[in-house]
């Protein structure tokens, strides 16, 4: 029976030391755990930001039966899922695609360890930005295709991962299947992110008056001069900011409870009120 449950958004700050970020993610994980979360949610590319060249030798096929056996950081994280006894959401995990690239996929794992949902990232971030930083996702990542729910202790959860935030279509989709919480786990620039950060949050819960879960990356990444943003948060169906994290490694928590979205969709049927248009 979905009710009010207590989920956990870390922020962290990876480098291309695969080892260093997932012992760091797995600690910041059993913290959050002996906290009293029953879900945690890690940031998007929460085990590597380093070069594409590097990223290309530690992909790691997603087990689609039980004969499969996981890579070395997925094995970790299911086992980190077990230990603690929570649902564990991978932001942003380097799953190897058909063609070679990367998916940048975020994955559900549920406290016995299966793997419960994968979403692959549908919006990838090719930009350059004011701060001289030129980005090509797409160049060695492949996007996803399909919008993507799963089942938490709270109810339905969407799952999205970073760029997305900024295609209110695919959020429209997830409320439309049922979401009472949508993840965002991001890594999202630093300069994008003082002026867009909590302002795209913050719309996507008051349009889809649901729960917004957005881990984060945080600080210098000791490549190319990338920096993120942080402030990982926790926004509620009204929009307001329930949790936050402010500086440097950790977690926070906050309660997600599914009264509140049945109530503020009661009070403010927008979704209700959407009309067919040309």
């Amino acid at each position: 029976m979905a009710g009010k449950t207590t989920v956990a958004i870390v922020q962290m700050r990876a480098t291309d030391n695969v080892g260093e970020n997932v012992d760091t993610a797995t600690a910041l994980v059993a913290q959050a755990a002996a906290a009293g979360a029953n879900m945690v949610l890690l940031p998007e590319a929460f085990a590597f930001i380093g070069s594409e060249r590097a990223q290309a030798r530690l992909l790691e096929r997603i087990p689609v039966n039980a004969d499969d056996n996981p890579g070395p950081i997925l094995a970790r994280c299911i086992d980190t899922a077990r230990r603690t006894a929570t649902h564990l959401v991978l932001g942003g995990f380097p799953e190897k695609a058909a063609d070679g690239r990367a998916h940048n996929t975020c994955v559900h794992i549920s406290p016995d360890g299966a793997i419960a949902a994968t979403y692959r990232k549908i919006h990838l971030f090719d930009a350059d930005l004011a701060d001289g930083n030129r980005v090509r996702e797409s160049r060695g990542t492949a996007p996803g295709d399909r919008c993507v729910v799963t089942e938490a202790p709270f109810g339905t959860l969407g799952l999205t991962v970073c760029y997305d935030m900024r295609f209110p279509l695919l959020y429209q989709k997830l409320a439309d299947a049922g979401a009472v919480a949508i993840a965002v786990p991001s890594a999202f620039f630093k300069t994008t992110g003082q002026a867009h950060w909590h302002v795209l949050l913050r719309a996507r819960a008051i349009e889809c008056q649901c729960y917004i879960l957005a881990p984060a990356q945080h600080g210098d990444h000791q490549h190319r001069g990338r920096q993120s943003y942080g402030h990982a948060l926790v926004v509620d169906p009204w929009g307001a900011v329930l949790a936050e994290c402010e500086n440097g490694d950790g977690f926070a928590l906050a309660e997600v409870d599914p009264a509140r979205v049945e109530a503020v969709r009661t009070q403010l049927p927008s979704l209700a009120n959407r009309r067919p248009f040309e």
